[in-house]
């Protein structure tokens, strides 16, 4: 009966084809609009780190000044070193990560290849297994080698294919800041979007190319990127005790339900740096997870939000033209649909042919809406936005395009086909 009832609705579109184009292209248009913007939603509010973002936490405590002091402000983003790294020492989490960006040279040990800058990330060895990093060889440095400074790196798949040709190279060196430091992991494709882990380079940067124990980058000098905030003059700002705040810190518990217990921890260590001189605020500390801490720094631009309803609401105009035209079209075969009643259909019948109809049309303006959302998502990919470059069009996104396009349409004929099923046989062919 459904194949029979798509063969009425194409008999239906050949007989009326522009009132058939006008629908399609309101559905097309509608669809394309919304999908493109709720495809560029979907990138950039997606969940970085899926079954884990509501266990791993960014630590912030505030250690500034009592001058500029307000009661209930947000403290500093970042920490100091030597909060960091005492945190780091105590170890009261499962895991905990002290973190920076940077940059260093890197020289290829090839003819063919100039030296060149590399992003890197100087951290401690909890970040891979508490991101969930994945490795394509080898895998992360140990505890140990954080504490000896040992000089050790990590490097991505794509600087080993460019330095080496091939990702089997654990073992080997690699000339970083002009000091050879051995791989001991490749990084495989990896880019968390957004780049939860370090707001402060942006929030759709790329993943780093070199990874080196942050207490070995020290000792090499390495240079750091990012942020910093000072609140009193001092000679060297990444020195240990400098009262500068630069470095990321998270944490990963076993339960959600250990955040509490934490961040008590952490009013606890707030209190005790008081006494000692070293903090001169109140305790003032946040523990946000990841999702939390995204919302919190408002990652998604507003104007994509705005767009995204914006576009909602032309798919709804759309959908209202689509239900004026839909009536329009039914109601001009009242003939046909009361002859039909007469010959015995009943009214679920000519309800469910009607429905079908409207879905036939969404599916047609579905395909055509599919073709003007990556028309869309090309047109945001040209723009001079950092996460311009994400906006594609998914296997799931593909699949809700050809679901919206047919629901809006079952939910345009709803309407429609319930007033042509109401028509009374005797009155139309009495008057025919």
């Amino acid at each position: 009966m459904f194949g029979y009832y798509v063969e009425l609705a194409i008999r239906s579109f050949r007989r009326n084809i522009a009132l058939t184009v006008l629908m399609v292209l309101a559905i097309a248009f509608g669809v394309g609009a919304s999908m493109t913007t709720l495809t560029v939603l979907r990138v950039l509010s997606a969940d970085p780190i899926p079954g884990k973002s509501n266990r791993v936490f960014y630590v912030q405590l505030d250690a500034g000044p009592i001058e500029s002091y307000r009661q209930g402000e947000e403290p500093d983003e970042q920490l100091t070193r030597a909060d960091a790294e005492a945190l780091l020492r105590a170890g009261r989490a499962k895991r905990q990560a002290m973190m920076t960006s940077g940059a260093a040279p890197i020289s290829p040990d090839r003819d063919d290849l100039d030296p060149f800058f590399g992003e890197g990330r100087w951290t401690s060895a909890d970040f891979f297994p508490m991101f969930g990093v994945p490795f394509v060889a080898g895998g992360p440095w140990s505890a140990e080698d954080d504490a000896a400074q040992n000089r050790v790196a990590v490097i991505s798949r794509a600087l080993a294919e460019k330095l080496f040709g091939t990702t089997a190279v654990v073992g080997r060196n690699v000339k970083i800041g002009g000091h050879d430091l051995g791989i001991v992991g490749v990084i495989d494709r990896w880019r968390p979007i957004p780049h939860f882990y370090d707001l402060q380079i942006g929030a759709y940067a790329d993943a780093e190319q070199v990874y080196v124990p942050f207490s070995t980058a020290r000792a090499l000098g390495f240079e750091r990127q990012g942020s910093m905030s000072c609140w009193d003059e001092v000679e060297d700002p990444l020195a240990l005790g400098a009262p500068c705040t630069w470095i990321q810190y998270w944490v990963e518990l076993d339960r959600p339900g250990e955040a509490a217990a934490f961040r008590d921890y952490l009013v606890g260590y707030s209190e005790e740096a008081r006494a000692a001189g070293r903090f001169q605020r109140p305790p003032n500390v946040r523990l946000r997870n990841v999702v939390e801490h995204l919302d919190h720094a408002k990652v998604v631009p507003d104007d994509v939000r705005l767009q995204t309803w914006l576009a909602l609401g032309f798919l709804l105009v759309c959908l209202v033209n689509t239900v004026g035209l839909l009536l329009t079209k039914f109601l001009r075969r009242s003939a046909d649909i009361g002859v039909r009643r007469a010959l015995g259909a009943s009214k679920r019948s000519i309800f469910l042919q009607l429905l079908v109809e409207a879905g036939t049309i969404g599916l047609a303006g579905g395909v055509l809406g599919l073709g003007l959302a990556w028309l869309g998502l090309w047109a945001v990919r040209q723009q001079p936005t950092p996460h311009a470059a994400l906006a594609h069009l998914d296997a799931p996104m593909l699949l809700i395009t050809f679901v919206v396009a047919i629901a809006a349409s079952l939910l345009a004929g709803l309407v429609p086909a319930w007033r042509a099923c109401q028509i009374t046989p005797a009155i139309q062919l009495k008057s025919h």
